[in-house]
């Protein structure tokens, strides 16, 4: 399926940001292989049709779902619809719990809530062009072909589930 990838003119502002995410992640990683913290985090399958709703962050190579960090006293279900508004512009639709998966991911020790939103079809989405660099819809049959997130495939695979 196309890439799309709707996002706004790119600026030099935004390339900075991204050149600061990239390397703020891999300081991150370091960090989170010597701590191994406790993270926790919601992540968001957006099904358009059988299809399945991907975003690029600047700062990995692999794709993901929208989603990101539950911050302390949030509830997973409002940290899924926060991080969906900030990373694609999209805060319609209702989210249904789909479970939750743990593992080692990035060094740190995860649990990821997930959600899923299913559309009819594809939203007008709003990427930042500086955490989120593209979104792309891609069928059942292209996941296996595309580089995924221990957490998404932990989704598709059911595997690591708390």
């Amino acid at each position: 399926m196309p890439s799309l990838e709707r996002v706004r003119p790119a600026m030099l502002i935004d390339s900075v940001w991204r050149m600061a995410l990239r390397l703020g992640f891999q300081f991150a990683r370091v960090w989170w292989h010597l701590r191994r913290p406790h993270h926790e985090g919601a992540l968001v399958a957006i099904y358009v049709g059988q299809a399945l709703l991907l975003v690029k962050s600047s700062y990995r190579a692999e794709w993901n779902f929208p989603g990101g960090s539950v911050h302390p006293g949030e509830a997973p279900d409002a940290a899924a619809r926060r991080e969906m508004e900030e990373e694609i512009g999209l805060s319609t639709g209702r989210l249904l719990p789909a479970g939750s998966a743990c593992g080692i991911w990035d060094g740190r020790r995860d649990r990821v809530h997930f959600f899923e939103l299913r559309l009819d079809c594809m939203p007008a989405l709003r990427l930042d062009n500086r955490e989120i660099v593209a979104a792309r819809l891609a069928s059942p049959e292209e996941m296996h072909s595309i580089a995924l997130t221990k957490a998404v495939t932990a989704y598709l695979g059911k595997d690591g589930r708390c």
